[in-house]
């Protein structure tokens, strides 16, 4: 029983054989997916393959790279599409510092108004942050000072200090591929300071295949060889390890049954 997290399933690279990608995906073992809307432009054709499948659901939410095209956003547009029992989260959403396709001041404003829906909806804020640890982390503290919500740091590559404050605030980590890169040292080092209870699996498809389809269009079924990875940076049975990021991550999403 494996749960993938984060997968971005309406992307372009799965246009021609999405439901070859689903088959394999349950071969692996995986009976639940999370697939995640990055634009509100795209949430319609995300919602539609979460609602053509029983073990998918989905998110709604505005990356942000694309918070300059949705700087109008309200949480309220959030809250109204989250009633949709299919979904199941709020994002992703976050802070990117790396790339700079939307100024700062506007993915600010942008992760504000996903945090009231969070909030309101007490469903699961995915948290993507890159190159602005400090930032993220006073935001997420002022914010549930204001009101507490369920919080996921999705695929976490960040420091340490940002961990430990999103620990604080009762924090999930979703674990990658990554974790099984050779130069990821940094990346095992924080991830084996977060508690087990607080860890999940994700692939993040079609990005970031884990060793050994590095290099290779990443999937679903993949996140079997993350699971692998995680269980033997913990010293875990593998199917132990599936069996407590699939229990935690359901404890997480509670939507799903």
């Amino acid at each position: 029983m494996l749960f993938d997290t984060h997968v971005n399933l309406h992307a372009e690279q799965f246009a021609h054989d999405l439901q070859d990608v689903l088959l394999r995906a349950r071969a692996a073992g995986v009976t639940r997916m999370v697939t995640i809307c990055d634009r509100l432009d795209r949430y319609p054709a995300v919602k539609a393959i979460a609602a053509a499948n029983d073990d998918i659901h989905c998110t709604v939410g505005v990356h942000p790279h694309y918070a300059k095209d949705f700087w109008s956003l309200q949480a309220g547009t959030l809250v109204e599409e989250a009633r949709d029992a299919k979904v199941v989260g709020i994002g992703e959403t976050g802070l990117d510092q790396h790339y700079g396709y939307s100024d700062i001041v506007l993915q600010e404003r942008s992760f504000i108004e996903h945090i009231a829906a969070a909030r309101e909806t007490q469903l699961p804020l995915v948290v993507h942050t890159r190159e602005a640890d400090d930032l993220t982390g006073d935001i997420l503290e002022r914010e549930y000072r204001r009101g507490a919500f369920p919080i996921l740091m999705h695929c976490y590559t960040s420091g340490e200090r940002l961990a430990m404050r999103a620990m604080d605030l009762g924090a999930w980590f979703s674990v990658s591929g990554i974790l099984s890169f050779k130069n990821a040292t940094d990346v095992r080092g924080v991830i084996s300071k977060i508690p087990l209870h607080k860890l999940i699996l994700e692939t993040d498809c079609p990005y970031l295949a884990p060793i050994p389809h590095r290099g290779r269009r990443n999937e679903p079924a993949y996140v079997a060889d993350v699971c692998r990875a995680f269980a033997a940076h913990r010293g875990l049975e593998v199917e132990d390890a599936a069996r407590l990021t699939t229990e935690n991550a359901l404890a997480l999403f509670r939507r799903i049954q």
